[in-house]
């Protein structure tokens, strides 16, 4: 009877470093289709209205009022999903602020839509207060982001609305300076 060879053995160093090589090359193949997947996600869509209904959603405020989505109609809105929990949720949060404060004298409107407790948001913003209205979207915030086109429920979203009413932009991750620079143009 034949030895097998301890160059066929998975056990050989040489084998084991083709091995870990092909592992890697695949991870960072998966790894550079996803980092391109999401550079797409800032994505124009002219001519897209929000789902029907839209102008007619009402949320509660984490204070308890209620913001009517109505009263935003008519201005380029940026519509950001987030969470307390979101750690690029609350990064971006000082640069969308920011960019409100900039921007609200050309009718530039921000609503933050909390996908979250209003507790942990009501303690979130004692600590980091934001210029621009925040609404408590919850659970039903994941559906309302999927129908504007994030599908796959991930956080943050962000969609920018035109002051024509239709979706004029959208971008599933954190929004970044020249982002907000490409919206800013909007009308």
């Amino acid at each position: 009877m034949e030895t097998p060879s301890p160059l066929n053995s998975i056990d050989h160093p040489k084998h084991r470093r083709a091995i870990l090589l092909s592992i890697a090359g695949v991870a960072a193949g998966v790894g550079a289709g996803l980092s391109w997947w999401n550079q797409q996600q800032t994505v124009a869509t002219p001519g897209l209205s929000p789902v029907d209904g839209f102008w007619d959603l009402e949320w509660d405020t984490p204070d308890g009022g209620k913001l009517p989505v109505r009263s935003f109609q008519g201005n380029p809105i940026l519509l950001n999903f987030w969470a307390t929990w979101c750690p690029p949720c609350i990064e971006e949060l000082p640069l969308l602020d920011a960019f409100y404060r900039e921007n609200r004298s050309k009718g530039w409107q921000v609503l933050g839509l909390a996908v979250d407790k209003a507790g942990a948001v009501r303690s979130f913003l004692e600590k980091m207060p934001l210029s621009f209205p925040v609404a408590m979207a919850g659970l039903g915030g994941v559906d309302l982001g999927r129908n504007l086109g994030n599908v796959t429920g991930g956080l943050p979203f962000s969609v920018a609305i035109a002051k024509s009413g239709e979706i004029a932009q959208r971008k599933m991750g954190r929004l970044g300076v020249v982002d907000l620079e490409a919206w800013r143009g909007l009308k």
